[in-house]
């Protein structure tokens, strides 16, 4: 069974150097690819398939009319990290909500830090009057 230190390095040093400058946008549309292989039914049911990724407990924040706010966060090191981007786990929502919702949608994941915590904000933002 793969670890978390394995994961890591895949994730942190791996990725970025075969990615280069694009690595951002790439795992974002990996993250959309994998949305398809492995859809969920409902989006209540992305915190699970989260822990069962082993991407982080993911926590509905914040909901309004055309937007959702969600943190992630993880026992490791890298919450803290500035390095890090988070396209691949917003890749994966964006699809997510836009095949269950039928509209336009976007996720954007940003590291927040404070003296007692750290974890990053995963704000989605659809447009109701663009139907896929």
């Amino acid at each position: 069974m793969p670890t978390r230190f394995g994961y890591e390095i895949l994730r942190d040093h791996v990725l970025p150097s075969i990615l280069g400058p694009n690595e951002s946008d790439i795992l974002y549309w990996s993250g959309k690819e994998i949305a398809r292989k492995f859809p969920i039914f409902a989006i209540d049911e992305l915190p699970s398939f989260f822990i069962e990724a082993g991407w982080g407990l993911l926590t509905l924040e914040k909901t309004t009319k055309y937007e959702d706010f969600y943190i992630l966060k993880d026992n490791s090191e890298y919450m803290n990290s500035q390095k890090r981007t988070f396209g691949l786990e917003a890749g994966f929502i964006a699809e997510q909500y836009q095949k269950i919702n039928g509209v336009l949608t976007e996720c954007f994941g940003e590291v927040k830090t404070s003296k007692k915590d750290a974890h990053i904000q995963l704000h989605v933002k659809w447009d109701l009057k663009s139907k896929v």
